[in-house]
């Protein structure tokens, strides 16, 4: 595959941007006011529920729905508007879109005939995907993650700096998880624009820069995914723990650590890191038996952030 250069006027011309786009159907609205922008270079995780609005607002990108208000673009252009769109946007959004009768090969030609893209790409992009070998095998014989490597290389037919991805790694074993986390990384580091939408947080967390999580159609969060995550805590277990929490709340008195006494002898310090913590317990020689990063998970941002919160009184 070609490389792309990161210049400022590629960065323009790929940039996905999403302006109080909203769509209702009837009395429902699926995606309401929503507002986000997808960078080039890194890789975007769109997160949310079943239900939130992910498909829906994927599908207003590539101009398969209509949106109430608002507008979906891609480098300041909607998807109808632009002159080859196969050539700047690859879209995966349903691994079983292919014909039973048709050989793998067979499905990339007509779509490479399609898009006006070379018929050199189809066999590229089989050895690309690990598919020569069942290149002539008819795809209702193929397994999930083999529908999943042909869903990626019909996007890749047209070379596109822009991939919107919905689940590409369902039905991938632990092999070809992995090799799809190192696909899409080298795709972001060539510069290109990289959206999925994922339900597998744990494989998001390895591999996404940047997230998006929306909730009822809504944004709740969107950014650098190490700045939602904030700075890792530390737990420490101590049988000194009461006089090291105190310790360790005066050890700042303009900007104090917080201290979390979890019990059994056990903290959780935010604020300080280990080595620090470990610095002022022997200085005032107090017992440490174990210091452990205490680091906050895509999945458990994810529930803060999308979990149905009571009611208050």
């Amino acid at each position: 595959m070609a490389s792309i250069t990161a210049d400022d006027a590629f960065v323009d011309r790929q940039r996905i941007e999403v302006s109080h786009l909203t769509k209702r159907y009837g009395t429902v609205a699926a995606v309401r006011d929503l507002s986000f922008t997808v960078e080039p270079g890194v890789v975007t995780g769109f997160l949310g529920p079943n239900g939130a609005g992910k498909t829906t607002t994927l599908r207003m990108l590539t101009g398969l729905v209509a949106p109430t208000s608002g507008t979906a673009t891609i480098g300041g252009r909607p998807f109808g508007q632009l002159r080859r769109p196969s050539r700047t946007v690859g879209a995966m959004f349903d691994a079983s879109a292919f014909h039973p009768g048709h050989t793998a090969r067979d499905h990339l030609r007509v779509y490479a005939a399609m898009g006006g893209h070379p018929d050199s790409r189809v066999g590229d992009l089989l050895a690309l995907l690990d598919l020569t070998e069942a290149a002539d095998r008819r795809t209702h014989g193929f397994s999930t993650g083999m529908r999943q490597r042909l869903s990626l290389a019909t996007a890749l037919l047209g070379d596109p700096p822009v991939l919107l991805l919905d689940e590409p790694s369902n039905g991938l074993d632990p092999e070809g998880t992995l090799w799809l986390r190192g696909f899409l990384r080298r795709l972001a580091d060539e510069g290109r624009t990289v959206l999925i939408s994922s339900h597998v947080l744990s494989e998001m967390q390895q591999l996404v820069d940047d997230v998006v999580v929306i909730r009822r159609g809504e944004l709740v969060a969107a950014g650098p995914w190490s700045r939602l995550a904030g700075s890792p805590a530390v737990l420490v277990t101590s049988p000194d723990a009461d006089r090291l929490a105190a310790v360790l709340r005066g050890a700042r008195p303009d900007g104090a650590p917080q201290v979390e006494d979890l019990g059994g002898g056990r903290l959780r310090v935010h604020g300080l890191d280990a080595p620090g913590i470990a610095d002022l317990a022997a200085s005032h020689r107090l017992r440490v038996h174990e210091l452990v990063s205490d680091e906050t998970s895509l999945e458990q941002l994810f529930l803060d952030l999308t979990a149905d919160k009571a009611a208050t009184p």
